[in-house]
């Protein structure tokens, strides 16, 4: 799911300029580590939940504004052969 940290990664760093912050300010406001702020806006880690949140609430925007559209992000089709509700899913 490389792509889809990467489109996180882009959303939040697009949100944050937005808004008119730098990446280490940001980071400070937000505790967390400036160094791994940078690996989250290049999509080089995913994210937890919670992390999503922690970053929302920092740039005050729903999470869900964070995410890409399903759409815009290839899902993997191995995994969902062996779930046996894949035809809803496809």
């Amino acid at each position: 799911m490389e792509e889809l940290a990467v489109a996180i990664g882009k959303n939040i760093r697009e949100k944050r300029r937005a808004n008119g912050l730098s990446q280490d300010r940001f980071a400070l406001v937000a505790g967390i580590d400036r160094s791994y702020m940078g690996r989250i806006e290049r999509g080089e880690v995913s994210i937890t939940i919670e992390m999503l949140y922690r970053i929302a609430a920092t740039l005050q925007c729903e999470p869900i504004t964070l995410l890409p559209k399903m759409s815009s992000i290839r899902l993997p089709k191995e995994g969902l052969n062996n779930c046996r509700y894949s035809s809803t899913l496809t």
